[in-house]
């Protein structure tokens, strides 16, 4: 793996994925596979909602909105005119679904990270964050288009923005659809601190650098260890 050093000495860094015959292949994978896995475990989502919603008020299916891909060219970043509303959200803005895992807070309740230990988190949303089942709604973001099985994380707006001061290519990991896993997952654990982020950061670089339909059905069978046995990053 690249050091760290090698990656944020150059602030100014925009990496590119290849143009590559594979794209089609690739989305064709990821709607096969999330039709699939929507399929297989429909019996099992429903016995996830049936607890999610025995274990806590709120609803089953929690909603939130995060950074998916940024379709504008290098030249098009640096047109006033491509910034909507005011600001750059450096992607298009999404909802992501996953199974409620934490107690329900209040809609002005400040964006932050969510650690393993957190105190919001309900005893079957620790169960669920462990295995990842939480994710399974994730694979209707895949059918419509908003990511893909395997790639970076979406991250939520506000912490988005405040990552990519601190860490200038952070905006590199918008050049591919985000994921529901991806090689920096089921290598390293919940981000504690910029050091973690920076971490995963270097894993998400060299997916933009390398991705393909091989890199990401190794990544898939890598996230079954984590799901079944609970071993690896969580």
């Amino acid at each position: 793996m690249e050091s760290s050093s090698k990656i944020f000495d150059h602030p100014g860094t925009h990496v590119r994925p290849r143009r590559r015959a594979g794209h089609w292949l690739r989305r064709g994978l990821n709607v096969i596979v999330a039709l699939v896995a929507l399929v297989v475990t429909a019996p099992l989502m429903l016995l996830i909602a049936i607890a999610v919603k025995l274990s806590s008020p709120g609803p089953v299916i929690y909603r939130q909105q995060r950074v998916g891909l940024d379709r504008r060219s290098r030249t098009d970043l640096h047109r006033p005119g491509c910034r909507r509303k005011g600001r750059d959200s450096g992607g298009r803005i999404f909802t992501i679904y996953k199974f409620r895992t934490m107690r329900t807070e209040g809609d002005d309740a400040p964006q932050r990270w969510a650690s393993q230990d957190d105190p919001r988190v309900t005893p079957i949303g620790r169960f669920l964050r462990k295995t990842r089942l939480d994710e399974l709604p994730q694979f209707a973001n895949v059918l419509k288009g908003d990511m893909n099985i395997v790639g970076p994380r979406p991250e939520q707006p506000d912490i988005f923005l405040e990552l990519r001061d601190e860490l200038p290519s952070y905006r590199v990991r918008q050049r591919v659809l985000p994921g529901i896993t991806g090689l920096a997952q089921v290598n390293q654990g919940y981000d504690q601190n910029l050091d973690d982020v920076k971490r995963k950061l270097n894993y998400d670089i060299r997916y933009v650098e390398s991705s393909s339909p091989l890199l990401d059905l190794w990544v898939m069978l890598k996230t079954l260890p984590v799901m079944i046995f609970k071993v690896g990053s969580q």
